[in-house]
């Protein structure tokens, strides 16, 4: 399916997009390890039925930070004006899923559907202990060596905490890895700061009416997995299905069942 590229003013950034097909708009929003390479194994499948829009969030893949404030949500609205989408549908993962939940709860009239993978809802709160690469990886952190630093956060979250790194497709792992070390290096600037939404999205969850699927790996970081089961329990039109051994990234892993689950679920 061919591809149109390009680049949009968001909010004095600058993001990289691409779109394939055509149709309803479906909007792929990334993990914060990633960039929107990671919705590889997606835009086949999901340009035959939508028109199809992955980016890269600023600070991440071809979209560079700059100085200033900002939110990723925001960013996402701005990409859409840019673009003239005015409804769509999503998918987010992970940082890109708190992205999306963010803009729903801003924009409601323009969410058709939410797909949120393993995603983060900014406020939850929740007590996890630190995990059992934390030492190792604040070391390397604090020595600059941040391709040890990616290594150690795809072995937290694609590997999952139950998994060695023998499990997971190679080439998956080495594509986080190159996707993570990017928006580490742009982290590393601290040029940029992140505002939150006020009041967080974990206080205002059934506020969001979208009918809502909520995708999870049963070898996701229990974080995750609890965020998973606070959505479901809190949105109004919400269902949860697990994609069975996967971890962080069921998209990458297994992306014909991923990518079989999301149509159904649009299609419905």
């Amino acid at each position: 399916m061919p591809r149109t590229t390009g680049t949009a003013e968001t909010n004095g950034a600058t993001l990289y997009y691409e779109i394939s097909g055509s149709g309803e708009p479906l909007v792929l929003v990334h993990a914060g390890i990633a960039d929107g390479r990671m919705w590889g194994p997606q835009m086949d499948a999901f340009s035959s039925h939508y028109r199809t829009i992955r980016h890269d969030m600023r600070g991440f893949g071809r979209s560079r930070m700059v100085e200033g404030p900002y939110s990723h949500h925001a960013d996402l609205c701005a990409l859409l004006d840019a673009l003239n989408v005015g409804r769509a549908s999503f998918v987010g993962c992970s940082q890109g899923g708190g992205a999306v939940i963010d803009f729903a709860l801003e924009n409601p009239e323009r969410v058709e559907a939410l797909v949120l993978v393993g995603p983060a809802v900014s406020g939850f709160e929740f007590d996890e202990g630190p995990p059992e690469e934390w030492d190792e990886l604040v070391a390397a952190d604090e020595a600059g060596d941040l391709q040890r630093v990616s290594e150690l956060e795809v072995r937290m979250w694609v590997d999952g905490p139950r998994r060695g790194p023998d499990v997971v497709d190679p080439a998956v792992r080495d594509l986080v890895r190159e996707m993570n070390e990017i928006a580490l290096k742009n982290e590393a600037l601290e040029i940029g700061e992140e505002l939150p939404l006020k009041p967080p999205a974990a206080t205002r969850l059934s506020q969001i009416q979208a009918p809502t699927l909520v995708l999870i790996g049963d070898e996701d970081r229990p974080r995750p997995l609890a965020a998973a089961d606070l959505l479901t329990k809190n949105l109004p039109n919400a269902r949860k299905a697990v994609l069975p051994g996967t971890a962080h990234l069921p998209n990458m892993e297994t992306p014909d069942e991923f990518n079989t689950l999301v149509l159904d679920f649009l299609k419905s």
